[in-house]
């Protein structure tokens, strides 16, 4: 627990919120529901041990900030996340109906402990060892089964490191929901990619290869779309949407719209992420399918190369 003044409050509130929920108790010395209240607050930051930053705030000697907040009695609880106001309630609480406030915005343990071994994962990749990431990723994902971010971050790298088999069962849940999450529909393509390299005859030719047999007919799109899928596997990504442009342009709805499908994959695996609240620090996310994290000079540049080949799928279906 920590007493916020004016002085201290952008540091211990604002900023703090980006990292971890904080909880604003305003109050007073004379109030008596404060003194109820305050003690069952400073016990549940202890139970919840981190997941939470308990900060008090005297209204009486701080009413510049009680009346940021709109303070009309007191107690009040005001919850802060990524550095705004999110929930908050008035009067004194029993126990457990601050655990159910609370438990409705915090993180569970299994969030928590998944987020920590994503950290330790993305650290090893950095430090060039894929096994120990891998490992970690997939610690994070048995901890929290429904985190999203684990679980793409986990299969990018089985996909990256040959484990296709494993991508394939990790992708079943999510490619089942509906609406389907786009990027996992990525990489589901992806790894289709990878598998036509490894299980189809066509997997060990030359590129030239591909172009002798596409020359003798243009509109042979099988041989085109093994080619574009051998170049994504090698990581070819400029070259397999030429590739992919060319057989939209000619047949928009062949085989289901396959090129279509895989060119929007490709788009997606290269779509730099959105920062996470807590990694809003220039140069911490990384982003498409690379295994190290991108420069913002990288960022850029496929930043530019993604809009120009959307602006190119949009010049052919249209």
């Amino acid at each position: 627990m920590i007493d916020v003044t004016i002085e201290n409050f952008e540091a211990e509130v604002v900023a703090a919120s980006m990292q971890v929920p904080v909880l604003v108790d305003f109050w007073a010395p004379w109030c008596g529901p404060c003194k109820t209240l305050g003690p069952i607050l400073e016990k549940l930051e202890v139970a919840y041990e981190g997941r939470f930053k308990l900060v008090k705030i005297d209204s009486d000697q701080e009413q510049q900030l009680a009346g940021m907040f709109g303070i009309r009695s007191i107690p009040t609880c005001i919850l802060m996340m990524g550095g705004r106001p999110v929930d908050g309630f008035m009067g004194a609480q029993p126990e457990g109906k601050l655990r159910e406030f609370l438990d409705k915005h915090l993180p569970s343990e299994g969030e928590l402990a998944a987020e920590a071994e994503a950290d330790e994962a993305h650290q090893l990749l950095e430090a060039g060892d894929t096994q120990a990431a891998l490992q970690k990723l997939a610690d994070a994902l048995a901890a929290d089964p429904a985190n999203d971010d684990a679980r793409f971050d986990y299969v990018r790298l089985l996909i990256a490191t040959g484990g296709y088999e494993e991508a394939g069962a990790l992708l079943t849940e999510p490619l089942k929901r509906i609406p389907q999450p786009t990027r996992f529909e990525a990489l589901n393509q992806w790894l289709h990619c990878m598998l036509f390299v490894h299980n189809d005859d066509r997997g060990n030719w030359e590129f030239a290869q591909f172009d002798a047999v596409i020359a003798q007919n243009k509109r042979d799109f099988d041989t085109r779309f093994g080619k574009a899928q051998a170049l994504a596997a090698e990581g070819q990504w400029a070259a397999s949407m030429d590739e992919l442009l060319e057989i939209i342009m000619r047949d928009k709805e062949w085989n289901g719209q396959a090129a279509r499908k895989l060119y929007v994959g490709i788009l997606e695996l290269l779509t730099p992420p959105k920062p996470k609240k807590q990694d809003a620090i220039p140069g911490k996310s990384s982003g498409g399918i690379e295994l190290l994290g991108k420069g913002a000079a990288e960022q850029d540049e496929a930043t530019q190369l993604v809009n120009g080949y959307r602006r190119k799928l949009s010049m052919a279906l249209n």
